[in-house]
């Protein structure tokens, strides 16, 4: 199902998010695809996005991910979804575009399901995504540890 709109609306109003101008190109079907043109607020020494930017778009997408997964807008009704850890691995200089790409694996998307469905209220799950450039170039792998709770019943 195609949560674009959604995602949209839920990760650009983030602060962090509008911090690194992130836009969400597409949320579908437990994938997503972030972009962000490197803001040079948030460039370091050699004028690559910052690790912290990096981070931010790795979330972001892990984020958009989970997003995309759901049946329906309400099943998101009272989930908080927080980050418990983080391994990147910085490949190459991150500048210009950047696309971050993550797509929920089969475990994860098993184990969103039940929360989905309101059968629990608690999951734990992890994501994995890439940042690539312009030129396609893989930049950063990261991983990104969820605990995902719903703090409300459904809708």
């Amino acid at each position: 199902m195609d949560m674009t709109a959604l995602a949209r609306t839920l990760l650009e109003s983030v602060p962090a998010h509008r911090t690194a101008r992130i836009e969400v190109i597409r949320a579908a079907d437990g994938a997503a695809e972030i972009v962000c043109e490197t803001p040079v607020e948030l460039t370091n020494v050699i004028g690559s996005l910052h690790s912290g930017g990096l981070i931010t778009l790795l979330d972001a997408a892990g984020l958009g991910a989970l997003i995309a997964s759901v049946p329906h807008a309400r099943a998101l009704d009272g989930v908080v979804p927080l980050g418990t850890a983080a391994a990147l691995e910085f490949l190459a200089p991150a500048r210009g575009r950047l696309v971050a790409s993550c797509r929920l694996d089969e475990e994860a998307e098993r184990s969103l399901q039940p929360l989905w469905r309101g059968e629990t209220d608690r999951v734990r799950l992890g994501t994995k995504a890439a940042i690539t450039d312009a030129a396609d170039t893989v930049v950063c792998r990261g991983r990104f540890d969820w605990s995902v709770r719903r703090t409300k019943p459904a809708g």
